[in-house]
């Protein structure tokens, strides 16, 4: 048996993975799949230039050869019959301009697009276009790119919601190589399409259009619609001009809203009066087209030759007046039928022609009075994109249109005048967009005001994702690794090196590799699964629950650049969906409704502050308000006790009865020691969706300077460090935050507290200064307290610095009088948490106090959560104290 072509296949799937690596992060893959739709899209808009001018300059040298009666009419009976048997039978979604399509699908709406619908847009548009039928080769052009672009996202599966972005690439690179205007396209995009300004779409829809109209200028001349020469009249304007250019936006925008009407009255007309199959419908718009362009002068059998003499002021005001109308009736004649053409082009020339007859009538109404005028060309050219946009209603993009088109800085302002007027009174007299009336007719209706896409569009992998991510380092070896996961319920674990994500190790992976028999030592960054499929924290749960079934996984690590932040798995997304099915919230709104107050008491204001005490367990309340009275004695604070009550989040807490009995004599309780230890006290009990939320919003309303809080010591929750309610206190109010652990003692389970013996470790920090501050006051509690300051070294300083322990000595004995019962004394470990509790089991303190910042709490959640190790090693009383914070910042 020959291993040779087993060995050349898993070549070739070695070389497709690592070229799947290389362009496996969203950025450089967007890159590249704009740069190859820019391309594409060029080469499509050149080929569709080509075979248009191609089959229409034959038709044109055969009418001068032959009867144009007879050959007009004949080509476009042909050639049509052709083009419409090609739409029906092949790619019926082909019919008629194509960017009402495009902009379905973009809407989500189920019409196909793809390569097979490009080749018969783009076959069957130079057959109907080339026959002479008066429509435009922009709308396919559209059509062709956006569905190469839909094609090349199959190709290189991504999510959903990049491609759609992928196809207004297309579809804007389209429009770019067709006008040669980038600008525009990418204006298109954003004013029409997708009404999207994010960086991503912007992004890709501008190198798309830029390539694209590169390609185009490079291979099909400087421009497809307009070749003004530099011998050509220059344009001009003049103040006096300005009322005949508000009087071109009017008449624009009448014309413009009429012209709509006419299209949707003609498809209506072919459809209930004329019967016929698609080929006959396109054969008869072909033959009547036929026969009236044979009865017009010679230029009219070319449509961009038309356009020209327009724009370069040789034609006189009678030719400018047939043009406007016969054009005006020949898209209507051909449009109807449902032939492969776009209106792009026809509503220019209809434009030039407006224009150039009111320039010709602001010319004779001037010349008497020997009053300069502008020249009836800029009149055309501002025609151009007035008309356009009352046709289309995207004022911007017809503006730079016709400013890419002919790069004349003196049309800017006729064309704003002309363009903004047309599209107040087009839009005033026919609402609306004329693809969404056209995909209306065909029965799709795309809602402007439709509700977001759910949780799944809403949320974001940041929301989700959990931070506390147990990692493994690249030269663990293979036998701890396995260790890891027999102690670990997870069935992944993120590799690092240096907090850089830098592979991922599974359990399919351990099975993988006992096949092969690896020693012991083996390190994990030669095992493990290099360059994994990440997500950002914006990626939402949409694109990740795409990724997450595209590759067959159950994690993905959420990096920022490729420094780990987070995983999320599939059972963090069925999590959240549960939450938002809970709250049954119909408005898509994500927060949960505010609290509210059921009982409350209110004693007299005469403190300088307010301390907040939540009590929910009746075990540890006496404790906590005893501590609370002693940092409110401390600092002349009032006392603000709360009982939360939680209730389904598919009830509102404003509606929801509840009992309050049980929380009423818990507050009463906390009534009764106020009064002995004479300290005004507030209470209240809240109704809630949310804990967290609750404490949040009374921080808020009450002014809370302080925040006593309980603390388990330790949580099961996923992604947190000390609990749902408290990491979110901690990280959001901006008061100071005081957690307290109670201890137990081996002859009870329940919480104690004794108050005699106080380590305080020592890093340094803001928060080192807060714990200092606050020791007087809770020191009143214990009998002759004596305090240790601490502060843990590595064994190899031989020499610690000792600064942080004497200042933090002198400040206690100078201000706060205590200098018979401190201690300052630094030891040796490995690390702070292992320091702190072999100290404490030796000596036996009776309370620890930490300091600890928000942004440190959190980080220690990946490094090694320190507070919880101490909380959970020892069975003292722990206190863990955070300074306040600015909430502007």
């Amino acid at each position: 048996m020959s291993y040779l072509p087993i060995f050349q296949r898993f070549r070739q799937l070695l070389h497709l993975q690592r070229f799947r690596q290389v362009l496996q992060p969203r950025r450089r893959l967007a890159i590249f799949e704009a740069c190859l739709i820019g391309l594409v899209s060029g080469l499509a808009a050149v080929l569709l230039k080509s075979g248009v001018g191609l089959l229409g300059a034959w038709r044109v040298q055969t009418s001068l050869l032959l009867p144009a009666w007879f050959v007009l009419p004949g080509i476009g009976l042909a050639f049509g019959f052709l083009a419409g048997w090609l739409v029906e039978r092949v790619a019926p979604e082909t019919s008629g301009s194509g960017i009402p399509q495009v902009k379905a699908v973009l809407a989500r709406i189920p019409i196909a697009l793809d390569l097979r619908v490009a080749l018969v847009k783009l076959v069957g548009g130079i057959l109907a276009l080339g026959s002479g039928l008066a429509l435009g080769r922009e709308g396919p052009t559209v059509q062709v790119s956006a569905a190469l672009a839909s094609q090349l996202s199959q190709w290189f599966p991504t999510s959903p919601d990049h491609r759609r972005q992928l196809i207004a690439a297309g579809a804007g690179a389209g429009l770019a190589a067709a006008f040669n205007a980038p600008i525009a396209g990418v204006l298109f995009v954003v004013e029409e399409l997708l009404q999207d300004f994010s960086e991503f779409t912007l992004g890709t829809a501008i190198l798309a259009s830029f390539i694209g109209a590169v390609v185009s200028r490079v291979l099909g001349g400087r421009s497809l619609d307009l070749n003004l020469t530099l011998t050509a009249p220059n344009t001009d304007f003049f103040v006096q001009d300005i009322p005949f250019y508000l009087l071109l936006g009017i008449v624009a925008g009448l014309m413009g809203a009429l012209f709509n009407r006419g299209i949707i009255t003609s498809l209506t007309f072919y459809r209930r009066s004329l019967r016929f199959g698609l080929p006959a419908r396109v054969a008869l718009a072909g033959l009547v087209s036929g026969v009236i362009v044979a009865l017009l002068p010679l230029a009219f059998r070319d449509n961009t030759g038309l356009r020209e003499i327009l724009i370069t002021g040789e034609a006189s005001w009678s030719v400018a007046a047939i043009a406007f109308f016969s054009q005006f009736v020949l898209t209507l004649v051909a449009y109807g039928s449902g032939v492969p053409g776009g209106l792009f082009a026809p509503a220019l020339t209809l434009g030039a022609a407006l224009g150039y007859l009111v320039g010709m009538a602001e010319h004779s109404l001037f010349i008497p009075f020997g009053i300069a005028s502008g020249l009836p060309i800029t009149y055309a050219l501002a025609g151009m994109g007035a008309f356009f946009t009352a046709v289309a209603r995207v004022p911007i993009t017809g503006i730079v249109i016709v400013f890419e088109m002919t790069t004349d800085f003196n049309l800017v302002l006729p064309l704003m005048i002309g363009s903004v007027t047309s599209y107040l009174v087009a839009d005033k007299l026919v609402p609306g967009s004329l693809y969404d009336k056209l995909l209306e007719w065909n029965g799709i209706i795309i809602e402007k005001a439709a509700p977001p896409g759910g949780i799944m569009t809403n949320l974001t992998a940041k929301d989700v994702m959990q931070q506390q991510v147990e990692t493994l380092d690249t030269q663990m070896p293979l036998d701890e690794v396995i260790q890891a996961f027999a102690r670990s319920h997870h069935r992944g674990f993120p590799v690092v090196e240096d907090s850089k994500l830098v592979g991922i190790v599974t359990q399919s992976d351990l099975l993988n590799i006992r096949e092969r028999n690896l020693p012991n030592d083996t390190a994990l960054g030669e095992i493990m699964t290099a360059a994994p499929v990440t997500v950002t924290p914006i990626h939402t749960l949409s694109n990740v629950l795409y990724l997450l079934d595209r590759y067959q996984i159950s994690r993905l690590p959420v990096v920022n650049g490729r420094k780990l932040i987070g995983i999320i798995t599939r059972a963090d997304i069925i999590r959240a969906e549960a939450d938002h099915l809970n709250a049954d919230d119909r408005t898509l709104k994500l927060r949960p409704e505010p609290s509210y107050v059921v009982y409350q008491t209110r004693s007299p204001s005469i403190g300088r502050g307010r301390l907040l005490v939540p009590v929910a367990n009746p075990e540890t309340a006496a404790i906590l308000l005893q501590m609370a009275a002693a940092i409110a004695r401390d600092r002349h604070y009032e006392i603000e006790c709360i009982q939360v009550i939680l209730v389904p989040r598919h009830s509102s807490p404003s509606e929801t009865q509840v009992k309050t009995a049980k929380s009423r004599r818990l507050l009463r309780q906390a009534e009764v020691l106020a009064k002995k230890w004479q300290i005004p006290l507030h209470t209240q009990i809240r109704v809630t969706h949310d804990v967290a939320q609750a404490i949040l919003e009374t921080i808020n309303e009450q002014h809370i300077d302080l925040i006593l809080m309980g603390w388990k010591g330790n949580t099961s929750t996923p992604g947190r460090i000390f609990g749902t309610a408290v990491d979110t206190v901690i990280r959001q109010a901006t008061c100071e935050v005081v957690l307290v652990k109670l201890g137990k003692t081996t002859n009870s389970p329940l919480p104690t507290a004794h108050f005699n013996s106080w380590l305080v470790p020592m890093a340094g920090g803001p928060n080192s200064q807060v714990a200092i501050k606050l020791l007087p006051a809770l020191l009143t509690l214990g009998n002759q307290p004596q305090i240790r300051l601490t502060q843990v070294f590595k064994p190899s300083e031989s020499q610690p610095n000792m600064t942080v322990l004497e200042n933090s000595m002198r400040q206690l004995m100078r201000r706060y009088k205590l200098s018979k019962t401190i201690l300052a004394v630094p030891i040796q470990a490995d690390s702070v948490a292992q320091g702190v509790i072999k100290l404490v089991k030796t000596e036996g303190y009776d309370v620890v106090v930490l300091g600890a910042s928000r942004e440190g709490l959190l980080q220690h959640a990946i490094q090694g959560n320190i507070p919880e190790a101490i909380a959970s090693g020892v069975e003292s009383t722990v206190i863990l104290v955070r300074s306040a914070i600015n909430n502007k910042v």
